[in-house]
């Protein structure tokens, strides 16, 4: 398929519009909003609850999707994956459910320098709730997590490691079966944040090797409101309740409630019927191509982005030369707010902010960055008007 076929099943992309932001939120190809707009219509019922025919049809769709996840993810059983509203509240989760059930005064969890502010608070709020302490992994020359400090300074004191499995600003991966080694050598459980890997990396949770994974819908190809955390069925069911009411229960009475088995135990309420459907399809959606080729894609257009900033003798560039599709940079002089201001005039949309990664802003010594991240819709042609609209933002700030 070509690109310009490709981008004509994405409604957003119309007019020839270069977005180049696809690490904040992708585009939605139409078979998503179709599969939403089936959901919330003409299909649309409650789950779990109703004895009707509808309800029965839509109950099925739903946990479909559910095996459909864990098919994607390579998990061991669908009553593996949590649906949650987001990879933030799938953190939250772990962090209020399993962290005061494993984590005392003392006890030590390592983050590190590149992690999101959705990967960090949660741990902090964790931390001073239980007197726990917070380490951080530094980051090699090319910014990379350093796998080799990390080996080196954990310790039996530290229960948990929460690592990005790619950076949202660097495009960095993280050698994951080398940190999943590292942690269980102490006793440690590991966390990835999925929310950029997802998209474009073959996932297997048992090659992984991991304790606890979490995605996102939106940078998927889906629905915002929908995400994923997954962990092994034992720990599953290890880990109380964190959200009360709803289908969560077994039988409550006013002396005592009894939960539900995992998942359900941590599906409070009606969940986010229309989302779900709407993320078994982008699922479908990016199988068809393969996460191995949209990768390889990505990246291509990542490292042909690279080599062309090169040229503008202002640029500067962070991250490692193989990235995952991003690429962050900055203009001697220029606020990353104006590049992007101007770059929307030319029909570029790129990101520019500190990318919810303010220690990793503080660690590079800048306020900020611009951001241009690729997806699958992306071609050469974006690489190219990108560069145009720099060279106008050189002009003009001469």
């Amino acid at each position: 398929m070509t690109t310009t076929a490709l981008r004509d099943q994405f409604p957003g992309l119309a007019n020839n519009w270069h977005y180049l932001d696809t690490a904040a939120t992708a585009q939605k190809p139409q078979v998503v909003l179709d599969a939403m707009m089936r959901a919330g219509g003409a299909d649309y019922a409650t789950v779990h609850r109703g004895v009707y025919a509808r309800s029965a049809n839509m109950t099925v769709a739903f946990e479909a999707a559910r095996e459909r996840v864990a098919r994607f993810i390579g998990a061991a059983s669908p009553n593996e994956v949590v649906f949650v509203r987001g990879a933030t509240e799938g953190i939250n989760l772990v962090a209020q459910s399993w962290g005061p059930a494993h984590l005392n005064a003392g006890d030590r969890i390592m983050l590190s320098q590149l992690e999101h502010h959705s990967n960090i608070v949660p741990w902090q709020m964790l931390a001073e709730k239980v007197g726990a302490h917070i380490d951080v992994c530094p980051l090699t020359d090319d910014g990379l997590i350093d796998l080799d400090w990390l080996e080196a300074n954990l310790t039996e004191q530290h229960k948990l490691v929460a690592l990005a499995h790619v950076s949202n600003v660097l495009g960095s991966v993280l050698g994951v079966k080398r940190a999943a080694k590292a942690a269980h050598a102490v006793g440690a459980k590991l966390m990835l944040d999925g929310c950029q890997a997802a998209p474009r990396m073959r996932l297997n949770m048992a090659e992984l090797d991991c304790d606890f994974y979490v995605m996102s819908g939106h940078k998927l190809y889906g629905p915002t409101g929908v995400g994923v955390l997954w962990a092994k069925a034992e720990t599953l069911d290890s880990m109380p309740p964190w959200q009360g009411g709803g289908a969560m229960i077994d039988r409550v009475t006013f002396e005592k409630t009894t939960y539900a088995p995992a998942p359900s135990r941590f599906e409070a309420g009606t969940p986010m019927i229309i989302e779900v459907i709407g993320l078994h399809a982008a699922i479908d959606f990016i199988d068809s191509f393969g996460p191995e080729a949209i990768f390889a894609h990505e990246s291509a257009l990542a490292a042909q982005t690279r080599d062309a900033l090169r040229g503008i003798n202002s640029v500067t560039l962070y991250g490692p030369e193989k990235s995952a599709g991003i690429v962050s940079f900055s203009m001697e002089g220029i606020h990353p707010h104006d590049i992007g201001t101007i770059l929307d005039e030319e029909n570029v949309a790129i990101r520019a902010g500190h990318h919810c990664a303010q220690p990793l802003m503080d660690h590079l010594g800048i306020p900020a960055t611009a951001r241009a991240s690729f997806g699958i819709y992306n071609d050469e042609n974006d690489v190219a008007a990108l560069v145009r609209g720099l060279e106008r933002v050189k002009r003009i700030f001469g």
